[in-house]
């Protein structure tokens, strides 16, 4: 078991550092608040940083403790109209349909927090959801809102029309979405609520929708089939500098 669970662990670690789930300089939090964040013995966290040193990830430094090792690199591939994965479905000829898991007013983890510009474990509106196509699941997602924008939002509103919609009926203007893909694999949550077995892969998805003024309003991660869904990318303004030829295009799996 304990093999496992380091292995588990390490996954965990990777997705975050994917998805900038880090501190200032890279730097991942102590052994002994990761043994606490997950519920893991010393030894255990310390096999699952030493595989991700292993893999070139993570470095650790004397005195300092650990850190993403290297640089990440973001490359914005295409500006025009965001589009959910709603219209994908029903272009389809399919229902999509959203169930509530979770829905509470809870500390925001320290992450969360800094990306929506609170205080440290400020209450925050946490949802957590299923999202199934004709019945078969497609993704879930974790939804965190501010808490000065939540208030008016009902577990039913989350379920339909769904926390944006519900957040744009009253009154709040999304004006921006910035948006972060990464590859996953599935671990024991998702084998429960998507039915996808355990290291299988995922298509990883987070969404920060901006005010007019260009604070941040939510952060929602979602965490698709891989088999089921895939993004469609269109380039436009190639220029004979570029490494790859006019055209290119991520064909649907």
């Amino acid at each position: 078991m304990t093999g496992a669970r380091y292995r588990q662990i390490a996954d965990e670690l990777r997705e975050r550092i994917a998805l900038g789930d880090v501190g200032s300089g890279g730097a991942l939090e102590s052994e002994a608040a990761l043994g606490g964040r997950y519920l893991a013995s010393r030894m255990t966290i310390r096999k699952a940083l030493d595989l991700l040193r292993d893999e070139g990830l993570l470095e650790s430094r004397q005195g300092a403790g650990w850190f993403v090792a290297g640089r990440s690199f973001h490359q914005a591939l295409a500006i025009g109209s965001f589009r959910h994965a709603e219209s994908a479905v029903t272009s389809a000829g399919q229902q999509l349909h959203r169930r509530v898991v979770s829905f509470a007013f809870e500390p925001a983890p320290d992450h969360v927090a800094a990306i929506l510009g609170l205080r440290p474990g400020a209450d925050t509106l946490h949802c957590r959801s299923v999202r199934s196509a004709d019945g078969d699941p497609l993704e879930r997602s974790t939804e965190w809102v501010r808490p000065d924008l939540a208030a008016d939002i009902s577990r039913a509103d989350a379920a339909a029309p769904g926390i944006w919609q519900s957040l744009h009926r009253s009154g709040t203007t999304i004006d921006a979405v910035r948006q972060s893909i990464t590859a996953g694999i599935a671990g024991a949550l998702d084998q429960s609520l998507l039915g996808a077995p355990v290291g299988s892969p995922l298509l990883l998805i987070r969404r920060v929708p901006l005010a007019t003024d260009g604070d941040p309003i939510a952060l929602s991660d979602h965490r698709y089939l891989a088999h089921r869904f895939s993004l469609e990318v269109e380039f436009r303004g190639w220029s004979p500098l570029a490494d790859e030829p006019p055209g290119l295009r991520e064909e649907p799996g």
